[in-house]
């Protein structure tokens, strides 16, 4: 009992600064490179296909990291050799993407292209080697919702933090430092050390599980997408989390855009910022109060139920006032915090069903598939913000009133429409074809522990 809540607590610390740096990234960097040092669009269309290429390229990549980390044998185990080089240079890449290196032009595309590209292969070992590791800390599932739980609410709150303190943080650093940019500079800075310092709570403080047999062959490498495409709820699992990410993170990334855009306050962005967070956080916190109730099928209904009203609420909402774009606010990000849980479950589970159904387990295999995912459903909405920003017209302009109004409506319907429409479908996929439930999940480790793959408890 004191192993599984040491576990649940230094598993989950080490997701604070990671969360940190993958929000910077993936949702201000574009931010960064149009408002801070005021690219040209001719520069920005360069970028947003530099990301784009980068952000698959490294998608499918990240089974091949998968891969690597499977058949990774050390006297630290496969995983924690991974999550510490991929922490070190992470931080590394971090802070040169926020360096000002004084270049222009193709010079600053060239440079940009390489870090970024180099960023994104070390934020996958990590990430694939940490997550792929829940599985292997227990195999019950009330177990794994209380280690994912805990590990969400560190996320979030690593996340958060810098969406509610980047407008007024940055803006601090840059008066203390000379310029805006060296405040961003500073500010990647400040949350690369978190995430080192997070990262080795985990490595030295999380215990494996030795419940599992040993396997005597690994997975070669021409097995490798087979035990994706044959692994059918993995398959479908990755499938419906990836229209779901492709549509929540098109939404938060037009966050900053909407708030100094089209209701005329940037200010008041970090505050509805700090709102959402304690909503999510919240929800996370009660999330085994309803798990213990409800089953998982019912759970991610009712969480897509209030996905979708947020969004109705907030396309229709008038952006004079706080008050209803706040409550759609609470209603996404209350429904999406049940949401990234439950796909973590289904993922984790999904371990445990290609293990009976395929013979071997493959942990970090199939969690590739979750930065896989993430950095498909980023590097499209990645794309659909930075053509929406230039066409828009956004790019160019200085304050809301040089927005037009036919401008400000192709950002609500990108930036609401379109994402609930993904959303709606990967809920669609899920019902029809995800089929593992608790009593499907304890057939499933009860033939693992009589075939002798699982050591009887």
């Amino acid at each position: 009992m004191e192993t599984s809540k040491h576990n649940r607590l230094t598993f989950g610390l080490g997701t604070i600064g990671r969360d940190m740096v993958y929000a910077l990234i993936s949702m201000y960097l574009i931010f960064y490179l149009t408002d801070v040092i005021n690219l040209s669009s001719a520069v920005m269309w360069w970028i947003a296909g530099i990301i784009l290429f980068a952000r698959i390229f490294d998608a499918f990549n990240d089974p091949v990291m998968g891969f690597i980390v499977d058949n990774t044998k050390t006297r630290w185990g496969k995983f924690k050799p991974w999550i510490a080089i991929g922490a070190l240079l992470t931080s590394v890449f971090t802070i040169l993407l926020f360096t000002d290196f004084s270049l222009e032009g193709s010079a600053f595309i060239a440079v940009f292209a390489v870090i970024y590209l180099l960023w994104g292969i070390s934020f996958t070992a990590n990430d694939i080697s940490y997550w792929s590791m829940l599985p292997a800390i227990s195999i019950d599932q009330k177990e794994r919702e209380k280690i994912g739980a805990i590990a969400r609410i560190c996320a979030n709150g690593g996340l958060f933090f810098v969406v509610a303190g980047i407008v007024p943080l940055t803006a601090l650093l840059g008066q203390r430092f000379g310029s805006l940019q060296q405040g961003y500079f500073t500010f990647a800075v400040i949350v690369t050390v978190i995430m080192v310092a997070g990262q080795c709570i985990t490595l030295f403080g999380v215990k494996e599980t030795n419940i599992i047999t040993e396997q005597k062959q690994g997975t070669r490498l021409r097995e490798l997408f087979g035990v994706i495409y044959k692994n059918d709820q993995l398959f479908v699992t990755a499938i419906a989390m990836s229209l779901f990410m492709i549509g929540y993170v098109t939404t938060t990334s037009f966050g900053l855009y909407f708030f100094k855009y089209a209701y005329g306050d940037e200010g008041m962005y970090p505050v509805f910022a700090l709102v959402l967070g304690v909503s999510q956080l919240s929800a996370l916190a009660v999330f085994p109060l309803f798990s213990k109730r409800f089953d998982r099928k019912t759970l991610f209904t009712g969480a897509i139920s209030l996905i979708s009203a947020g969004y109705i609420l907030f396309f229709f909402a008038p952006t004079t006032t706080m008050i209803f774009i706040g409550a759609a606010g609470i209603l996404i990000f209350v429904g999406q915090s049940f949401i990234q849980l439950l796909m973590l479950m289904f993922l984790a589970d999904s371990v445990d069903y290609g293990h009976w159904k395929l013979g071997k387990r493959n942990d970090s295999i199939t969690f590739s598939l979750q930065p896989l995912i993430n950095k498909m459903g980023g590097a499209i909405s990645s794309g659909v913000v930075s053509a929406v920003i230039i066409v828009s017209g956004i790019n160019e302009a200085e304050s809301a009133a040089d927005v037009t109004s036919e401008g400000l409506l192709l950002m609500k319907i990108a930036m609401l429409i379109f994402p609930l429409l993904c959303i709606i479908v990967s809920y669609i996929i899920y019902r029809k074809k995800y089929i593992i439930d608790s009593a499907y999940f304890e057939k499933i480790l009860s033939d693992l522990k009589e075939r002798g793959e699982l050591l009887k408890s």
